[in-house]
Order: structure tokens, then C-alpha cells, then sequence
């Protein structure tokens, strides 16, 4: 399967949608179909690794389904405000490689996680 960039992905979205007169939704409807992604994501992730398991008339999904759902919201909400997401996550990364960095305990040299 073929990889693809951020920016990459942010395009195929927009020519997807860019085939509808509907266009994009608007943010509000976005952020509530995004909250509703969410909300099948942890489903299927309490069904997998919580006490709640799967009734047996539930249709099987899996995770990475449900997270390419809310990728694509995400991506849909982004490109409909007009943000670079390659930008945005190199703006958290920075934050959290200067504001954060010694936040968490790092793993020695030679050391493995536990």
C-alpha cells in the first residue's frame, strides 16, 4: 500500500470532497460527526480491551477502521479552517520537545521498556 504525507492526504480529502456541491460541512457539524467518530473508536477499543464485551448481533469492526474515520473527519475539519496539519503537528512536536521535554522519565541509554 502506498504512503502518503500529511499534505498528501489533506489533498486526496479535498478532491474527494471538492466532487460535491455539499462541500464541507460546517466546523459545528464537523466537531460533532469528529465527537461521534470518537465515540465508535472507544466502543470497539472497550470491546477489545475492556470489561464490555461484543453482543453478538453487533456488526465487527475493527480499530484501525474506526481511526481512519476519525482521521478523515479530522482531515475534513482541518482542511475546511485551512490548516496545514504537517504544520500543526510540527508545532506540537516542537512544544513538546522544549515546554515538555523533561515531563516524562526517559529511558537510559542501553535501557528497555518495561
Amino acid at each position: 500500500m502506498e504512503r502518503k504525507t500529511m499534505h498528501e492526504m489533506q489533498q486526496e480529502v479535498d478532491a474527494y470532497i471538492g466532487q460535491f456541491k455539499e462541500g464541507y460541512f460546517s466546523p459545528l457539524a464537523m466537531m460533532a460527526r469528529l465527537t461521534e467518530e470518537l465515540g465508535e473508536l472507544a466502543r470497539e477499543i472497550n470491546h477489545y480491551y475492556g470489561e464490555k464485551p461484543k453482543k453478538t448481533t453487533e456488526k465487527e469492526k475493527k480499530i484501525d477502521e474506526e481511526l481512519g474515520d476519525v482521521l478523515f473527519v479530522m482531515i475534513c475539519l482541518a482542511n475546511s479552517l485551512n490548516i496545514d496539519l504537517e504544520q500543526a503537528h510540527n508545532m506540537v512536536m516542537h512544544k513538546f520537545n522544549t515546554r515538555d521535554k523533561d515531563r516524562w522519565t526517559r529511558i537510559d541509554e542501553g535501557e528497555t521498556k518495561e
